[in-house]
């Protein structure tokens, strides 16, 4: 079984085919370029040197958030693109709880944490035993403090392992750090290796291309904009 995975949510653009065990082929480009200039040029470069095709592949995975609207807008299009024409299954995977693939192979929780600005961040924690991947709460857009909070009522003798962009930022904010630790920077960001293992466990929950949708998690920011010039209220997390 062949799985195609492709993880645009954040700055970095990345895409990965995977079987039940290897990494098969991988690219990962994180330079000042859109995701619409790199990654179907990557995709068509990494497929050419493994000497695959679309017609190769048993599912197409894709992260749908929570992230950048624009990155997980052209992630999304571009699966729906491929699947569509070949009927290939969909698998959508949340950003956090592919952030905490990265951390298989440990025992930990892996706090997953990204930089959602509005001085949020959106999070999700997991239990990370060996290949095992367990989730402790729901992906949602909190402070930094409520964060913090949260993690204080975790009952777990496990290290809490800071894992996503907004790792860095949390990290340097908590007031106790003794209790945390900062994932080093090749296993801190999204990887779309870790989507696909995410997707592994996921295959009998496949969709038809026409069902992925985006988890935004909260209004886009033209949305917010639009409503604080019209007064309205709005709460950052609605979705």
């Amino acid at each position: 079984m062949k799985i195609l995975a492709i993880d645009t949510s954040a700055r970095a653009a990345s895409a990965a085919v995977c079987d039940e065990e290897r990494i098969l082929c991988e690219s990962y480009v994180d330079v000042k370029l859109t995701h619409s200039e790199t990654l179907m040029p990557m995709l068509d470069a990494m497929l050419h040197c493994a000497a695959l095709t679309l017609d190769d592949l048993n599912y197409l995975a894709v992260s749908v958030g929570p992230g950048s609207f624009t990155g997980l807008r052209i992630g999304i299009s571009a699966v729906k693109g491929m699947a569509f024409p070949r009927k290939i299954p969909c698998i959508g995977v949340s950003t956090l709880e592919g952030l905490a693939y990265n951390l298989t192979g440990q025992s930990c929780i892996a706090c997953c944490a990204m930089d959602a600005r509005c001085k949020q961040v959106y999070t999700a924690c997991f239990d990370v035993e060996g290949d095992s991947v367990t989730r402790l709460t729901a992906d949602e857009a909190i402070t930094i403090t409520e964060l913090e909070e949260n993690l204080l009522q975790l009952q777990s003798k496990k290290p809490i392992i800071m894992v996503g962009d907004g790792a860095l930022l949390c990290y340097n904010s908590f007031g106790e750090k003794s209790r945390y630790q900062l994932a080093p920077p090749q296993l801190r960001y999204q990887h779309a290796n870790s989507v696909c293992r995410a997707a592994l466990q996921k295959t009998a929950a496949s969709v038809g291309a026409g069902e992925l949708v985006p988890a935004y998690l909260r209004l886009p920011q033209a949305e917010r904009e639009l409503l604080k010039k019209e007064g309205t209220k709005h709460d950052c997390n609605r979705q």
